[in-house]
Parts: C-alpha cells; structure tokens; sequence
C-alpha cells in the first residue's frame, strides 16, 4: 500500500486544468500534466517550483488526446514516472467554430468531436486499463462536462452535443468501474475565468437574443471542487458536481 497519489491532468497548461493541478499540488498529489502546448506545461511546472517547491512532483507530457497514440504513450510516462494513477482528470477541451453551424464544415465539427468526445473516451479508456491492472486496484476519473450539458448557449452546438455526450460517457463508466474499484464523476462548470469562457465577462448572446455580461468565478474555485471530489475514499462518488457563478442565467428563464 502506497500514500501517494498520482493524478493525470489534461488541458493542464492553463485555466481550469492548470487551477486543479495546482490545488491538487498544495494537497499533495504527483501530477502528470498534459496538453498540446509543452511551453505551458512548463510554466506550470516552473510556477511549482518557485512557489511551493514542489517541482519534482510535476511530469509533463504534451499530448494531443484526439490522437489515442499520443494518450497511450501518456499514460505509460504516467506509469513509469510515478507508478501508478489514482486520478484523471478528464479536463482538455474546445470551443464551437465562429459563426453559425450553418456555415461550418465538415471539418470544423469534426475538430471539436476529435476533442470533446473522443479524446475523452480515449483517456478514460486508458485511464481504466492502468487502473484495472494496478495495485491496490482502482481510482477515480473526473470528466469535465459544462453546463452545456443541462441548457445549450446560442450557437453552441458542436460543444453542447459534445458535452451532452460526455454525460454519457460517465455514467456509462460509473457503472463500468464498479468491477475494478473505478469511480467516475463529472464536474458541470458556469463561467469560470478562463480564456475560453473569459467573452462571457465581455457580454455574450442570451436565449432571448440579447446581448449580457455575466458573472464570472474564479478557476480556483474550481480546483477546490475538483480537489473535494478527488479526496472523497473510493467507496463514495459525485456523480454529478455543478460550480457556477451564483448569479449567471441559468437556473432561470429568458
């Protein structure tokens, strides 16, 4: 039996990745950053070590998860690095193309799906191999949803299918895991700071076709969720985690 643990991250180079590989950091775990921008993982790991000391226990991997080779190979690094996984967080994603998906190409739907849905399952696929095999047995994946998932935004709908998607693929492997002591999870996020969601401080297209700022959280917040949900013993799940901005539309109408 082991005290460490070891969480793989995905979409780690910045915003929320980069908040829960810090908060997961100051708890103690080992963490495998991965991401398609090496120099951000870097600085991620550089911020470790001139903050807290703790760059020894960061591993960056750059890694595409649309391509399964490049999500195999990480988690092999995963393994040999630090030796086992307890944790994926099943973070990296993207947005919808500009404009109307009327006007997108086949391409451009692809592109979100590659990573969205497909690099998703490809690290939970992993994920659960290396944890199948592993001893003690077992761990917990966290996916990233969105709200998406529960109320589609205007012109959303390459990423709002793709998160609709991803509530499935959790609860399908919640129930999958049972056998190998897996717990599956999925945290819906509401305007965290982040490049990505940063417009909706900026004022964003409403369902009633109104343009409003929203209110914002800051990414740490959601580090602190996730790390709640990663420190729960594996006999308990959150199944489903929703953070958001107190006062963002979405639990109302208009």
């Amino acid at each position: 039996m082991t005290d460490k643990k070891v969480a793989v991250i995905t979409g780690a180079g910045s915003g929320v990745g980069k908040a829960v590989a810090q908060a997961l950091l100051e708890a103690g775990f080992h963490v495998v950053l991965a991401g398609r921008r090496a120099e951000l993982l870097e600085q991620v790991k550089t911020e470790a070590q001139t903050l807290h000391g703790k760059g020894d226990r960061v591993h960056c991997v750059p890694t595409d998860v649309s391509d399964p080779e490049a999500v195999a190979a990480l988690f092999a690094s995963a393994v040999a690095t630090f030796g086992r996984v307890d944790l994926l967080f099943n973070n990296a994603g993207r947005g919808n193309p500009p404009g109307s998906f009327i006007d997108w190409t086949p391409q451009q739907w692809r592109e979100v799906v590659d990573v969205n849905l497909n690099g998703m399952f490809y690290c939970l696929q992993q994920a659960f191999k290396v944890m199948r095999d592993q001893s003690p047995q077992g761990g917990r994946i966290i996916n990233n949803g969105s709200i998406s998932a529960h109320a589609p935004r205007p012109n959303s709908i390459a990423y709002t299918a793709t998160k609709h998607a991803v509530m499935g693929l959790t609860k399908t492997a919640a129930l999958d895991g049972r056998q190998y002591n897996i717990a599956v999870g999925q945290i819906d996020i509401g305007n965290a700071m982040t490049d990505l969601a940063s417009r909706m401080s900026k004022g964003v297209p409403q369902a009633n076709g109104e343009i409003a700022v929203e209110p914002m959280i800051d990414a740490a917040v959601v580090g602190q969720s996730v790390l709640y949900m990663a420190s729960l013993p594996l006999e308990a799940n959150v199944l489903f985690h929703t953070v958001m901005a107190t006062k963002m539309p979405f639990v109302g109408r208009g």
